[in-house]
């Protein structure tokens, strides 16, 4: 809809950009945003500009602001992963993805805000302090959640972002974009998609490139996107699919862009239901959406038949050992020789690297480091790292298995539970808080498979919560056709965001009218 905006002249790219810009200033207590890339935005802002007055728009992406996650590469402008190993960190070139997305006119307005490196799923474990989810400063919140506390409570009431592509997420939900890139390796683009009320696609390993992007799991490792609504994901799938020669684990064919239909009959949709989804820690609430949505598609004619994922309980261990042995691997490269944090001590070369990943890297990065060092060792690479690799192929069987057997589809809840209070988050550690949240959303990274997650409707506490839909490999079209029929058939409220609206309510209505049927 702002494509069109802006093709009829409605409104400039300029203008666009400085009103997400003036947004971003006023939201800057969500800490969403670790750099803003005001200048250059502008600039390009201004070149789309003169495209349009040639009548020559490069595409349907042409002038629209989108943000991508501090792990991505860019050219001039500062990635840091949002650890003291990368500050001030300036690459020499952009990562497919961004490159894809700025061939295409969009407008990068700055770098998101994560848990350091991508370890977590809180936003809160970055070296620039946590993310605040937008929903904390909503009317739906505060109405059911907050009039019992004083002004003071309020303050450290607020909810997380879900992670560790929360900044992103956070971005996309207050308006300061249209779109934007996380990554996603167990869950984090999906997580904090679910926790903030947008939609969140992790597509099939291979589809998009990884190239430019700071590796935590090579073998998992997906760009993810973040959109208000599901033909957005799709617009920006169509973006940047497709053959990358920088990386070789791209797919060799050319991808085309689709349109998503309007499906009107899903009555030759197989829905599967996980049985083993329904997991230790569930919310009877989410449970309860669950089962409804599941009824949605029954009453519109769809079979819905329960699966049996029986792999999936020993999931989250053997992610956590793969995970692990990964990122010890990739992280080895952060030595202080060749770029970013070098320590001061100079007794040896040992010591200096010793001194320079203690200085450099948070509790969480060097624990994971050390977990996946010993999973590593001689005696025990045969005992933990082949057989997760051995469990990881029965798991990624196991989908393949129920695809075979009809189904097109799965349906399964994306989090345990709605957004927690960052207070009541903090008091469990990095790992078991990991180990919780991704237990969902993980099993598709160890199968390569395509999901979404759709917004679907508010919690008692009137925070987000969103349903996944897990599809079969490389068949994102009709999967985010599915999607797209479940957002219209559910009918998400949108966010009222007190803090922005009295900042400047004319900025939140048009953005909130550009982004919305």
């Amino acid at each position: 809809q702002v494509s069109v905006a802006l093709k009829e002249g409605r409104v400039t790219p300029t203008e666009l950009c400085q009103r997400c810009l003036a947004l971003i200033k006023s939201t800057k207590f969500l800490n969403a945003y670790i750099t803003v890339a005001e200048e250059t935005a502008l600039k390009q802002a201004e070149e789309s500009e003169g495209r349009y007055k040639r009548g020559q728009p490069l595409g349907i992406l042409d002038g629209i602001p989108v943000a991508v996650k501090d792990n991505f590469n860019t050219a001039g402008i500062e990635t840091t992963c949002a650890s003291n190993m990368l500050k001030g960190y300036i690459s020499p070139y952009n990562a497919t993805v961004v490159q894809k997305l700025l061939d295409q006119g969009a407008v990068l307005l700055g770098k998101t805000n994560l848990d350091e490196f991508a370890m977590g799923s809180g936003s809160t474990d970055g070296v620039f302090g946590p993310v605040r989810n937008p929903w904390s400063y909503t009317k739906q919140y505060k109405e059911k959640s907050v009039p019992k506390f004083h002004s003071e409570d309020q303050e450290s009431n607020w909810v997380i972002t879900g992670g560790s592509s929360g900044g992103s997420a956070a971005a996309v939900s207050s308006f300061t974009c249209f779109a934007a890139l996380g990554s996603d390796t167990g869950g984090s683009t999906r997580n904090p998609a679910a926790h903030c009320g947008v939609v969140g696609l992790k597509p099939t390993y291979g589809l998009i490139s990884r190239h430019g992007l700071i590796p935590l799991v090579n073998s998992m490792d997906v760009p993810g996107i973040l959109t208000r609504c599901v033909d957005d994901a799709a617009v920006l799938l169509g973006a940047l699919a497709g053959h990358d020669p920088k990386d070789s684990t791209t797919i060799q064919d050319d991808f085309k862009p689709f349109e998503l239909p309007d499906l009107t009959d899903v009555s030759k949709l197989s829905i599967g239901i996980p049985k083993e989804y329904h997991a230790p820690g569930l919310s009877s609430e989410i449970l309860a959406l669950w089962s409804k949505a599941a009824d949605l598609f029954k009453n519109a004619g769809a079979k819905v038949v329960e699966v049996s994922l029986p792999h999936t309980r020993y999931s989250i261990v053997c992610y956590h050992v793969l995970c692990t042995a990964e990122v010890a691997s990739n992280m080895a490269r952060f030595d202080g020789l060749e770029y970013g944090h070098r320590s001061d001590v100079k007794d040896s070369t040992e010591s200096m690297y010793a001194a320079t990943r203690r200085e450099g890297f948070n509790d969480v990065v060097r624990g994971r480091i050390l977990s996946g060092n010993y999973f590593l060792l001689k005696q025990n690479y045969e005992k933990y790292f082949v057989k997760a690799q051995k469990v990881r192929r029965l798991i990624a069987n196991d989908f393949v298995k129920v695809f075979r057997s009809g189904v097109d589809i799965l349906l399964t809840p994306t989090t345990l539970s709605d957004a927690a209070p960052y207070t009541e988050f903090i008091q469990e550690d990095n790992r078991t808080r990991s180990a919780q949240d991704d237990i969902l959303t993980q099993a598709a990274n160890m199968a390569g498979l395509p999901a979404i997650t759709v917004p679907t409707a508010l919690s008692e506490r009137g925070l987000p919560v969103g349903l996944q839909f897990i599809g079969r490999s490389f068949q994102e079209k009709q999967l985010l056709t599915v999607a797209k029929w479940f957002e219209k058939q559910v009918q998400f409220p949108v966010i009222q965001l007190e803090e922005v609206k009295r900042h400047d309510s004319a900025v939140f209505q048009h953005q909130k009218s550009a982004s919305f049927s």
